[in-house]
């Protein structure tokens, strides 16, 4: 581990022998939430510190290693209390039916996956207590792009239910329901849902611009950021456009997962964590191929989750995808081999079953037994083991601290849903894996 030094973004010019050439100072009155602390109470919380002085020892980076979702959390909350408090000088409706929603649904839920993904990039990397409230920041950067993604995957889903409680635009709805005829709710609801979520987005945004960062660290942080939403937007595009086509291709099922999921929920995050700490390129690059890996499996996993899984573990009904006619690796491994039999049973159940609304508890049985006798589940199950043990190997090859490869580790085990015991040793990758080459320069190919 690097010793500590003092924070001071006003010396940027390189220093020799340091990969650490620029530092900066948190912005001006931002505090952090002691871990332990409650989400739920971190608006009213007068407990929260102020961030830790140019300077300050290894304790705030091990305070926060304690619980890095609850630090997230406070970090969020003190943020989110200020644009709050924005909107509701701007205009009290606007204040109460959409800020104020935006500001509960990103306090109220989540694992912080990817502010996690990011931090323990960053301790991995060798980051100081010069990099921790920078850190948190970008990491709730991260978790307002996140509440902009599942707001607006709400609407194209037209799923009613998120964590267990009414979508934003269900909630919105409800509120509604005695002052806007019946025939426009709808409509209504969608739209105002449309407007939360850009709100995050500029929130998100908002957050990184005013994050300061020195001129080597802001070019390669905001460069990632841009990659990050293009192809967030691009691989939901993708899915919503297999979905209308009836796509069935292996390869666009791969390539919607890597975009929609695996970059933006992943590899972006651990970038950034990386680029803040000042990694070298072969690191990063290292660091990426992992995330990829990772970040692939972990949809794949969601794949089968939305399946197999209960509504518990999802917070939302079982069987989405298959009602909706999701393009899902799962479902397109399962068209190829009952192609590949002439297996008719197994194609007429597809095709009565996928894309069908109203389809009832027995038919999504169906068509687990489908998915389970094609051997399709099985296939999947293999494929996520297989990038989970080449998700492994590259961050091996990448030169990080003990610990935070540890905890990367960790966390890359659990969004896979593989034991290392599971494993299976990385095999050559099969004509859909298209895009798990990283070439680390904020582009994908």
């Amino acid at each position: 581990m690097r010793p500590s030094k003092p924070n001071d973004d006003r010396a940027l010019e390189p220093s020799s022998g340091s990969a650490h050439t620029c530092r900066q100072e948190a912005a001006p009155g931002e505090r952090l939430l002691r871990p332990g602390t409650s989400r739920h109470h971190a608006l009213a919380d007068s407990s929260v510190r102020s961030p830790a002085p140019a300077g300050a020892s290894f304790d705030e980076l091990s305070s926060i290693d304690a619980d890095v979702p609850a630090a997230v959390d406070g970090h969020l909350a003190h943020l989110l209390a200020e644009r709050a408090a924005e909107a509701a000088a701007l205009d009290p409706v606007f204040a109460h039916d959409l800020a104020d929603r935006v500001v509960r649904f990103t306090l109220a839920g989540g694992k912080r996956t990817r502010a996690q993904f990011l931090w323990w990039a960053l301790r991995a990397c060798g980051g100081r207590p010069g990099d921790a409230q920078t850190a948190l920041r970008v990491g709730s950067a991260l978790e307002l792009i996140q509440a902009c993604a599942l707001i607006h995957d709400d609407v194209m889903d037209r799923s009613r239910v998120r964590r267990g409680l009414p979508a934003l635009h269900a909630d919105v709805e409800d509120q509604y329901a005695g002052a806007v005829p019946f025939t426009d709710r709808e409509r209504f609801g969608e739209s105002a849902a449309i407007l939360a979520g850009d709100l995050a987005l500029a929130w998100a945004d908002d957050v990184l611009t005013e994050t300061r960062l020195c001129p080597e660290r802001a070019r390669r942080v905001r460069a990632l950021w841009s990659a990050m939403r293009t192809e967030m937007v691009a691989g939901q595009y993708l899915d919503i456009q297999g979905q209308a086509t009836s796509s069935r291709s292996l390869a666009h099922a791969i390539r919607a997962a890597c975009l929609k999921s695996a970059l933006y929920s992943v590899e972006r995050p651990l970038a950034l964590g990386a680029a803040l700490a000042q990694a070298d390129d072969a690191t990063t690059g290292a660091l990426c191929s992992a995330g990829r890996c990772v970040g692939i499996a972990f949809q794949l996993r969601d794949d089968l989750h939305d399946v197999f899984g209960s509504s518990g573990q999802s917070g939302k009904p079982s069987g989405g995808d298959i009602r909706l006619g999701k393009p899902t690796y799962l479902i397109a491994v399962a068209q190829a081999r009952a192609e590949a039999r002439n297996d008719r049973r197994a194609l007429g159940v597809l095709q009565s079953s996928l894309g069908c609304a109203g389809l009832s508890e027995d038919g999504l049985a169906r068509v687990r037994e489908v998915l389970v006798a094609i051997g399709a589940q099985t296939t999947v199950e293999a494929k996520i083991s297989r990038l989970a043990a080449q998700g492994m190997r590259h961050l091996e090859e990448a030169t990080l601290e003990p610990d935070g490869r540890r905890r990367l580790r960790d966390l890359m085990q659990s969004a896979t849903g593989i034991l290392p015991a599971q494993s299976t040793p990385a095999e050559s990758p099969d004509a859909s894996d298209t895009l798990l080459s990283v070439d680390y320069a904020g582009s994908t190919r």
